[in-house]
């Protein structure tokens, strides 16, 4: 069960890149902060190519289909996550798409960017909470030893299927990029400057 650790450790990591980049749009409302567009393009950038290519598909192969064939009874949560899962990438292109209109069209378009910030964060944020809360416990309960191994093998190492097993370490330099251009207290990267 060493893919808990994982899963849990990935949760954690995206949660830090969405709570800091609600701080950082909360910083540009509330003390007029000056945007770091570099840094919330990478942070956007992350929580579209982590979860949503790496992280959710493990879940819905490994964890979701083996739960479901041990465990009927959790099909309808099964089957809302994954379709959050499907929804969170849509969300995603939402998010992406306000962050160009802020970046290209200044200030007036701010509104847009934070309000797709905060219901992105939100949306995920309950995501996380679903998983942890509930289907991790059912997991624990209705999963055997020799599935635990198939979702273990899946989960460790950062192999991903698609992307080969560097993708992993690609994806730590970036989560690494976002702590170093972030300032503190959410990263180690330069004090912010006033707009």
């Amino acid at each position: 069960m060493q893919a808990l650790r994982v899963i849990n450790d990935e949760h954690r990591g995206l949660a830090a890149v969405l709570h800091g980049m609600l701080y950082l749009v909360h910083e540009i409302r509330d003390r007029r902060g000056k945007p770091n567009f570099e840094l919330l393009g990478a942070m956007i950038y992350y929580i579209d190519a982590f979860p949503e290519r790496f992280h959710h598909p493990k879940e819905d192969e490994y964890l979701f289909r083996l739960l479901r064939l041990r465990h009927p009874e959790a099909a309808p949560l099964l089957d809302r996550l994954k379709t959050e899962h499907r929804a969170g990438a849509e969300k995603i292109r939402t998010l992406e798409q306000a962050l160009a209109r802020y970046q290209q069209g200044g200030d007036r378009e701010f509104s847009n960017f934070l309000a797709a910030v905060e219901e992105y964060v939100a949306f995920h944020w309950d995501h996380m909470r679903a998983e942890e809360k509930e289907v991790l416990p059912l997991a624990e309960k209705y999963l055997s030893a020799g599935d635990w191994e198939v979702i273990d093998a899946a989960f460790l190492g950062h192999a991903d299927p698609l992307l080969g097993a560097e993708a992993g370490a690609k994806y730590d330099a970036l989560f690494t990029r976002i702590v170093n251009l972030a300032p503190p207290p959410i990263g180690l990267g330069p004090e912010r400057q006033p707009a």
